[in-house]
């Protein structure tokens, strides 16, 4: 499951089975920590989830700013609610690449509105997948 994490909304993103398509799901308006980790412990739990990658937001110099520290603080805390493995991918530009896809698309500015940040959440997901399978091709030749 991939995680686009903003101040007011989660934009959550899964995979198929095989771990090589990402896919938006959905945007959950942010509450406090515990509603928000609700939400995604009940997504985790009607789905066969392996683990968690974050979108961390790094500056574009590469540091870590206080959105990246607010990040790894959701982390820290969602670890105690969950045995599955949390990582973090590098988002910057994910927005960005979201945005160009659905004005790509021709979708209207209201719906660009509500599904920008799971369309994020999705570009997080799918940096992370093609990594791994990088990563498996590298091992097996």
């Amino acid at each position: 499951m991939g995680l686009d994490l903003g101040t007011k909304t989660i934009g959550v993103a899964v995979s198929d089975t095989q771990r090589s398509v990402a896919t938006p799901l959905e945007t959950i308006r942010r509450t406090k920590f515990t509603g928000d980790a609700a939400g995604l412990i009940d997504i985790v739990g009607k789905r066969s989830i392996a683990g968690i990658v974050l979108g961390l937001p790094l500056n574009m110099d590469g540091t870590r700013g206080p959105r990246a520290q607010s990040t790894e603080a959701f982390a820290r805390n969602l670890e105690k609610l969950t045995s599955l493995p949390i990582g973090f991918w590098d988002e910057r530009l994910s927005t960005v690449a979201a945005e160009r896809a659905l004005l790509e698309a021709d979708t209207s500015r209201k719906r660009r509105a509500e599904v920008i940040d799971h369309v994020a959440a999705s570009y997080i997901l799918q940096g992370f997948l093609d990594r791994l399978a990088h990563l498996a091709r590298e091992q097996s030749g």
